[in-house]
């Protein structure tokens, strides 16, 4: 594995172990020539798999994008890193076992508000706001209007 900070190909492995539900392994890596410290992450894919964009246009599917659109959701609030790993780990399974080669990129949309709903409501409101595409004000009211209240 090379290192990300000086290019060194020639780096260890000081720790391993595995993560989200032993679905990878996260290993702790040293450069001795740099000395620097870095976490790579080891996980199965089966196959490439295909997100089909709204406007017809193909891309392979990127766990970091998904990852970094569900951090952005919940952004300053009460949700863990590994909280989020999580989501993403349980998505991508959700998807292989779909046994598709291609998905539409609205059934992950739906799958993370899904499961945003799940973990917190004001990170599920702001994906749905971009991934609904709300443009006014009003957008935002009838969205929050259909949320459920919760029960005294």
């Amino acid at each position: 594995m090379r290192c990300p900070f000086c290019a060194n190909e020639d780096t260890q492995v000081k720790d391993s172990r595995p993560t989200e539900e032993s679905t990878a392994i996260r290993r702790r890596r040293y450069c001795p020539k740099c000395n620097s410290r870095f976490t790579t992450f080891e996980r199965v894919y089966l196959r490439d798999l295909y997100v089909i964009k709204r406007n017809g246009e193909r891309a392979v599917f990127d766990r970091d994008k998904l990852a970094q659109a569900l951090m952005l959701a919940c952004r300053k609030r009460p949700i863990e890193t590994g909280q989020v790993e999580m989501v993403v780990s349980k998505i991508q399974r959700e998807l292989e076992a779909l046994n598709e080669a291609e998905v539409p990129s609205r059934l992950i949309g739906q799958m993370a508000m899904e499961e945003l709903a799940l973990l917190d409501k004001v990170a599920y409101v702001r994906f749905a706001s971009v991934y609904r595409d709300f443009n006014d004000p009003k957008d935002f009211q009838e969205f929050v209007g259909t949320l459920q209240a919760p029960d005294p």
